[in-house]
């Protein structure tokens, strides 16, 4: 492996409550870097996630992603159908979303101690990671999040008047798990939010970021990653 390579390890992260769970940790090639808690969607962290955690790293930061089924099932990582599917709706179905923020806090914080990571930590989720991202936001310490397709968002916007950091949202325009309604309910609730911004891919589907999936969509992945690199660095 050559110096300029990412280099990726496991991690045990201590939680709130006396235990310790793992996450994927991709470190940039300089070394160090801002930090992202990236957040997987219902399949766990699996080869897809690993290697958005990858691409991060090689954009230059410090990424950490936690395994959020942990307290149901270490180690998850599925694929996208058949009875890995079924299992996947299942683990999400049965999941405490406020004790997932905990541990996401407790990754946010893990992260920070960690001698590479410079700079803001940034919340990044797709799918069940793109609601958590913005709880983090609101609960868990991070200094921004970036949301990909957060299905039932609309469960959680009586939350958004105790958002105080700048979030970034990633809507497909054909996505049957998020009807245009639903994003028509993101928009008004954020109106009056200049820290707030909203974008609509025309012609995406849910999911269009993983590469592993019918849904995925180069053109959508290859602009919101840029707009999320943007992002990152404190613009709109």
């Amino acid at each position: 492996m050559s110096d300029s390579a990412v280099t990726t390890q496991w991690i045990d992260i201590p939680s709130h409550d006396g235990q310790t769970f793992k996450g994927y940790l991709a470190l940039p090639p300089a070394g160090k870097g801002p930090g992202i808690v990236l957040i997987q969607e219902i399949f766990g962290v699996n080869a897809h996630i690993r290697s958005v955690a990858e691409q991060y790293a090689q954009d230059g930061y410090v990424v950490l992603a936690p395994d959020v089924f942990w307290r149901q099932e270490p180690g998850v990582a599925l694929a996208y159908e058949g009875t890995d599917m079924d299992k996947a709706f299942k683990l999400v179905g049965d999941i405490d979303f406020t004790v997932a923020v905990k541990d996401l806090a407790s990754t946010t914080q893990a992260l920070r101690q960690r001698a590479e990571c410079e700079g803001q930590v940034t919340a990044i989720g797709y799918c069940m990671g793109g609601i958590l991202a913005y709880l983090a936001a609101i609960e868990s310490g991070v200094d921004r999040a970036a949301s990909f397709y957060p299905g039932g968002i609309h469960k959680h916007l009586d939350k958004a008047s105790r958002l105080d950091v700048p979030v970034q949202f990633h809507f497909a325009g054909n996505d049957e798990h998020i009807p245009a309604e639903t994003i028509d309910q993101v928009r008004a609730t954020f109106a009056e939010r200049d820290d707030v911004t909203i974008n609509v891919y025309d012609g995406a589907d849910h999911g269009f970021n993983c590469w592993a999936r019918g849904a995925y969509h180069r053109h959508a992945a290859a602009l919101s990653h840029g707009r999320t690199l943007v992002f990152l660095e404190g613009q709109d």
